[in-house]
């Protein structure tokens, strides 16, 4: 499954590549990309998992940049 997802107080784009490094290493993803400049996340990752790996990519993100949120639609 991939989905994109808009990223709230992403203010970094240093930033923004740790945060992608992160959330490519968690167990099933496939891939992970975040444009800075658009403030989106884009993620591929098994589908049985998608909920837990987000709540996962969400962590990686506030412990890089504590403001940043995923936007859940």
């Amino acid at each position: 499954m991939k989905k994109i997802f808009l990223l709230e107080d992403l203010e970094c784009a240093h930033c923004a590549a740790k945060m992608e490094a992160a959330i490519q290493k968690i167990e099933g993803v496939a891939a992970a990309n975040i444009n800075f400049f658009a403030q989106k996340l884009t993620i591929e990752a098994e589908d049985a998992r998608f909920d837990e790996i987000i709540r996962q990519a969400a962590e990686a993100c506030r412990k890089v940049e504590p403001d940043c949120t995923i936007v859940m639609k």
